[in-house]
């Protein structure tokens, strides 16, 4: 395994490894044996990064979330495990009643909010702290300002070590991190963000806002993360949930003029290699000029080793100037 520095603040800042194991659904469609057979082997590994969220995951049974968290605080418990692994949670995208979204019914950003949130993931997760958690979703009905005291706060409780955002547009997030520096308060380090390969288009209109995909990686918000090297950029489905092996399973999204001369180039590379396609996108994420943590969702142990077989794949400077050039018109 290899591992990277997150965070600036030597009180909080954590060395991580390079790939992130997702727990998205653990506990509703992973069932909770297989979800602990993926952890055990994932720690084995050297894995020491692991993403979950207070909401995941109600739409798999109309509730309000949280059987993410309960599983892996009961791993934790059953395995003895400390702060020598990573969790990073989220707050803002839970349904506020059963049968709602947070497309409708969000529980949003408010201070009070975030408190109760980081309460209810601290229990169900038994960590005195945690080390990472992230505004899920916008809350453009609460001022910017409250929303950044409020995760400062749990900061300076000692509650929360790292602090990051998810799913905002670029310049919100900018906003929030100059309100907190102008306080001197902590602010938002980690992005987590849709990223891989084949780019998302970002223009459509998306569940969270009419002007376009805010939680996928934008050119702005990749310039963004080029100039501030302090920020880590975490990639969630970076994979395309499993789209880059069935191709029924590239949505329209993805269907820009360089989706075809993308997915050729993989093949050719993956072929040099004797790597599997989803092996060389991970290795070309965490290899990149801008290096990017990916989030993989597991729902077996084979298909983690898949994943976990691309930390030691080293892409030649000449197969990852191919990659980089495919589709550029």
């Amino acid at each position: 395994m290899r591992y990277r520095t997150i965070g600036t603040n030597p009180d909080t800042r954590r060395e991580v490894s390079v790939l992130s194991l997702g727990a998205m659904l653990f506990g509703t469609a992973t069932d909770e044996p297989t979800s602990m057979a993926i952890l055990d082997r994932y720690v084995e590994a050297g894995g020491t990064f692991i993403d979950t969220s207070g909401n995941y995951a109600f739409w798999t049974n109309g509730g309000q979330g949280g059987e993410s968290e309960g599983v892996l605080g009961r791993w934790r418990r059953s395995r003895g495990v400390g702060d020598e692994i990573v969790i990073a949670t989220k707050a803002g995208a839970r349904p506020l009643a059963p049968g709602t979204s947070y497309t409708d019914n969000p529980e949003g950003l408010s201070a009070k909010v975030i408190r109760e949130s980081a309460e209810r993931s601290r229990e169900r997760l038994g960590m005195d702290r945690l080390h990472l958690m992230y505004a899920h979703i916008e809350d453009t009905r609460v001022a910017l300002s409250e929303t950044v005291e409020g995760f400062a706060e749990l900061v300076a409780d000692g509650t929360v070590g790292l602090l990051g955002v998810s799913n905002h547009w670029t310049w919100r997030v900018e906003r929030a991190r100059s309100l907190a520096a102008a306080a001197g308060l902590p602010g938002y380090e980690v992005l987590q963000y849709q990223h891989s390969y084949v780019r998302r288009r970002t223009d459509r209109p998306s569940q969270l806002s009419v002007d376009g995909d805010l939680g996928a990686t934008s050119g702005d918000l990749l310039s963004y993360v080029r100039e501030n090297p302090e920020l880590t950029l975490v990639a969630y489905g970076p994979l395309l949930r499993g789209g880059y092996v069935r191709a029924d399973r590239l949505d329209a999204g993805l269907d820009g003029p360089g989706k075809q001369p993308r997915l050729a180039a993989l093949a050719e590379i993956a072929a040099e290699t004797g790597a599997t396609v989803n092996q060389v996108v991970l290795a070309w994420l965490m290899g990149g000029e801008i290096p990017v943590l990916p989030l993989v969702g597991c729902s077996s142990v084979a298909q983690l080793d898949e994943a976990l077989g691309a930390v030691d794949l080293d892409l030649t400077v000449a197969q990852r100037a191919r990659l980089d050039a495919a589709g550029v018109s």
